[in-house]
């Protein structure tokens, strides 16, 4: 007799959130869809509701509509792609993760499943309410559940490894960010935001539940969210000819770039990966629990829901280049510290921006080792400096450069608003 594994009704919790029989299931497109996908994608549906249908023969008809529509997502520049084809593709990625959990699935396939639903939640578009976002959760569970006999095995402790980063520049007064205390929204709009001075914000993050009931480290995000798949930046800086991107579990990307990484420099090797500018919330809503929007982003024009919220995590040494961007900026520091130098956008010609049209907010210049031939003014160009430390928030206007480097293990989240 078959022993039933843990996982055994996996395929029932699944199906639980699907329309309850093949003609409720939602499945309408354009007339630009080509017809012979949408009868892959009736195929799918079909094969979705049978008892009888084969692992074998659902997984097929899944992946030819992902390879399909993966060659239409990388088509052209991302803002072109059709956002049918990205339906087309989470469609894909639910017909594929219904396969991997059809007739007791092995752990395996399970975390094969969450990597599915990941890339549906990365590339594709929401579809059914955002039930990918709903399986993944269900998937999650079950992979905790498996993962509870492995409770106290050591994970490597980034802590134990000490090494020398570099030093930060001696900050002098008059060029230190100003600080501010739980500044009132009155203080802070005359202040700061309508004349778009920086400001560091003490005390207005200490209720988050990351410092409090939930405090992040690395066990806690592996615990969270170890089997995720994530986007990360590996090289230097994105600037660099060699930096490139690649798709990690946070478990792998915090085993290779961050435990590793100071395995890595210490016998003298390099090793740089970064976790950067990823709407992480939105993708792992249990981290998301785990914060809280600066109340001072209500002085904004928008709606909550048009405020960006991304992640910042790596280990000590990444680099963001000096660079603008469009929005204001809340910089959050959770964990570690960094070093952040600020420059206004009246100086913009002594900073020497790129002239592409692809990094024109980024300047050319290596602020901490400067080629002084090659850009003589910038020397010139007045700064303020701080290093933001934990429960620290960094008030960076609209438009000002700022260059930063992370001076040890970090996670920060940037809020960004009109």
């Amino acid at each position: 007799m078959r022993t039933t594994s843990p996982m055994a009704d996996l395929c029932s919790k699944i199906s639980a959130v699907l329309p309850p029989s093949e003609e409720q299931f939602p499945l309408q497109f354009s007339d630009k869809l080509e017809s012979s996908m949408v009868e892959m994608l009736r195929r799918s549906t079909q094969q979705l509701y049978s008892r009888t249908t084969t692992r074998t023969s659902r997984m097929l008809n899944a992946q030819i509509i992902l390879d399909f529509s993966w060659e239409k997502l990388n088509m052209g520049t991302w803002r072109d792609v059709d956002k049918e084809w990205r339906r087309v593709y989470s469609y894909g990625c639910l017909f594929k993760v219904a396969a991997l959990c059809w007739d007791d699935p092995s752990t395996e396939e399970i975390l094969q499943a969450v990597k599915t639903c990941d890339m549906g939640l990365l590339m594709g578009a929401a579809i059914m309410d955002d039930v990918l976002q709903v399986i993944v959760r269900i998937l999650q569970g079950e992979v905790r559940k498996s993962a509870r006999e492995e409770e106290g095995k050591e994970h490597p402790q980034v802590k134990r490894i000490k090494i020398e980063l570099p030093r930060v520049p001696a900050i002098k007064g008059e060029q230190a960010v100003p600080r501010i205390r739980c500044p009132s929204l009155e203080s802070f709009n005359t202040n700061h935001l309508l004349p778009l001075r920086p400001v560091i914000l003490e005390g207005i993050i200490d209720h988050w539940p990351a410092f409090n009931q939930r405090p992040w480290s690395i066990e806690y995000l592996r615990s969270v969210a170890g089997c995720r798949t994530v986007p990360v930046e590996v090289g230097s800086r994105y600037t660099d000819e060699e930096w490139s991107q690649t798709l990690l579990t946070v478990n792998e990307f915090i085993d290779r770039y961050i435990v590793h990484k100071f395995v890595s420099i210490q016998s003298g090797g390099e090793a740089s990966g970064y976790l950067a500018q990823h709407q992480l919330f939105d993708q792992i809503p249990e981290l998301k629990e785990d914060i809280r929007l600066p109340d001072y982003c209500c002085l904004g024009e928008g709606e909550e829901e048009d405020i960006t919220v991304n992640a910042w995590f790596g280990p000590g040494g990444t680099v963001s280049p000096l660079h603008q961007d469009p929005q204001q900026n809340f910089l959050a520091q959770v964990v570690g510290s960094k070093y952040i130098r600020l420059y206004s956008p009246e100086d913009t010609d002594k900073l020497y921006p790129h002239q592409s049209q692809l990094l024109h907010n980024t300047s050319q210049v290596e602020v901490e080792n400067p080629d002084t031939d090659r850009f003589p003014k910038f020397a010139t160009a007045p700064y303020l400096e701080c290093v933001l430390q934990p429960g620290e928030v960094l008030f960076i206007p609209v438009k000002h450069w700022h260059y930063v480097r992370s001076l040890e293990l970090s996670f920060s989240v940037s809020f960004w608003w009109s």
